[in-house]
């Protein structure tokens, strides 16, 4: 199995920029591993073309002296994550290159942070409000016809938050999605009773942004933060669209996006008074 796209673009460039920092070529760089490396595999492994091993990583920081433990530790993490097969390979020929690496970086995450404006974010979502949204965006006969396959896999998903060390998941949620008319108005109120179940969890903060807020930056659309931990450098934002998805990686395009999901944070309902409004619409259903 290769390596995730996103995980492996930021090992190399990280290994390209220690490289670059200390002024060596890549030819140098191999002729100082002792013939260990050689310049061909260090370009496919800076410009992300091919996986990279534990162990040529671990040379490769020998050879640039780098003796850092956080950062020695966040590169050999990336690396490991390219080796590990996950539940996710036997659902391969339904999922695009960019959802299996969504789905590995969730994996791995210690934290995620999502502003979802008109849906209910897929690690929330019921069985039957998760099949509604996705039969309703798939594009083309070929996406209609696994719909049973992606709903399998966005439940799935969800095993992050109950899992051993569960992931932190902070979501902020507009008042629209929350107001969604579903082809049974049952689905929808099983789906907010979920979400007031879920805003229960230790592991599980749940705000609802209320229509009558001012313009904010929100409205630019919707966005996750994948964050991990002491890992900081690996933080990464995905960005989906209807026909792709879009990884903001490097350290001040992050920072952007933290600093829009704390103005959320600040003019959303607090979570207990986003549970009454949930409460709230879900009787009124």
């Amino acid at each position: 199995m290769s390596a995730p796209t996103v995980r492996r673009r930021q090992l190399g460039r990280t290994l390209r920029a220690l490289r670059e920092s200390l002024g060596l070529k890549q030819e140098e760089m191999a002729d100082r591993s002792g013939g260990a490396l050689n310049g061909a595999k260090i370009s496919r492994i800076e410009t992300a073309k091919t996986a990279a091993s534990a162990r040529d990583v671990g040379l490769m920081l020998d050879v640039l002296g780098v003796t850092d433990d956080v950062l020695r530790s966040s590169l050999l993490k990336l690396t490991r994550e390219g080796a590990r097969r996950g539940w996710w390979q036997s659902y391969r020929s339904v999922l695009s290159p960019e959802y299996e690496d969504l789905i590995s970086l969730e994996s791995e995450a210690e934290q995620v942070s999502t502003w979802q404006p008109v849906m209910v974010p897929g690690l929330l979502q019921t069985n039957e409000y998760a099949r509604q949204i996705i039969a309703a965006t798939a594009m083309g006969e070929a996406v209609e016809e696994r719909v049973d396959a992606l709903v399998d896999v966005r439940l799935a998903r969800q095993s992050v938050l109950t899992r051993h060390a569960p992931l932190s998941l902070w979501a902020v949620i507009g008042e629209a999605a929350l107001r969604t008319r579903t082809a049974d108005a049952r689905i929808m109120s099983e789906q907010l009773a979920r979400l007031l179940s879920a805003g229960k969890w230790a592991n599980v903060t749940i705000q609802v942004l209320p229509l009558s807020t001012p313009p904010h930056v929100g409205q630019t659309g919707a966005y996750s933060i994948l964050g991990y931990g002491a890992h900081a450098s690996l933080d990464v934002v995905h960005i989906e669209s209807l026909t792709q998805a879009l990884y903001v990686e490097g350290h001040a395009s992050v920072a952007a996006y933290q600093a829009a999901m704390g103005t959320l944070r600040a003019q959303a309902l607090s979570p207990a008074d986003s549970a009454d409004l949930i409460t709230e619409i879900r009787d009124q259903i």
